[in-house]
C-alpha cells in the first residue's frame, strides 16, 4: 500500500513530489527546507538591490525546517516522535553546524532518531539548510 501526502499547511515543493509518501509502515519526507507556508519567503535571508543573497541567519531557518518538518508529519498522521532517521544537508558545514547542532538538539529532545549531517555546495533555492526525514508509524487497519 502506498499513499501521497501534500498539503496546503506547509510550503509547496519546489518540484514535481510530494510532501510525503507513506509506503506500509514507513512515511518517507521528500526534502525539507526553510520556506514559509504561504509566501515562499525565507526567513533571515538578506539580498542587494539585485536581488543576490547576500547573508541569512542559520538560526531563523533552522527553526522554520523543523516547524516545516512537523507540519508535513501532522499531515501525514504522523508525530515528531515518529522519526527514525534524519538526513540533514547544511551549505556550511563549518560556519552553521554548532548553532544547527544547538537548535536540533533543542527541538528533537526525545527524538531517537539516527541522523546524518552532509555538507554540500548548494540547494535548488537559497536555502541553507534542507532536511530528509523517514518515520515509523503504527501499521494501518484493515
Amino acid at each position: 500500500m502506498s499513499e501521497v501526502i501534500r498539503t496546503d499547511a506547509a510550503p509547496a515543493p519546489v518540484g514535481a513530489y510530494p510532501h510525503a509518501r507513506r509506503v506500509g509502515n514507513l512515511l518517507f519526507l521528500s526534502g525539507v527546507g526553510p520556506r514559509q507556508p504561504g509566501d515562499n519567503a525565507i526567513p533571515g535571508n538578506v539580498h542587494d538591490a539585485g536581488g543576490r543573497l547576500v547573508s541569512y541567519d542559520i538560526e531563523a531557518q533552522c527553526r522554520q525546517v523543523f516547524a516545516n518538518v512537523r507540519t508535513i508529519l501532522e499531515a501525514s498522521g504522523a508525530a515528531w516522535t515518529d522519526l527514525v532517521d534524519i538526513t540533514v544537508f547544511l551549505t556550511d558545514m563549518q560556519r552553521d553546524f554548532a548553532t544547527y547542532n544547538r537548535l536540533y538538539a533543542e527541538h528533537f529532545a526525545g527524538v531517537d532518531a539516527c541522523r546524518t549531517t552532509l555538507g554540500i555546495n548548494a540547494l535548488p533555492t537559497p536555502i541553507a539548510i534542507e532536511l530528509k526525514c523517514v518515520a515509523a508509524l503504527a501499521p494501518t487497519p484493515g
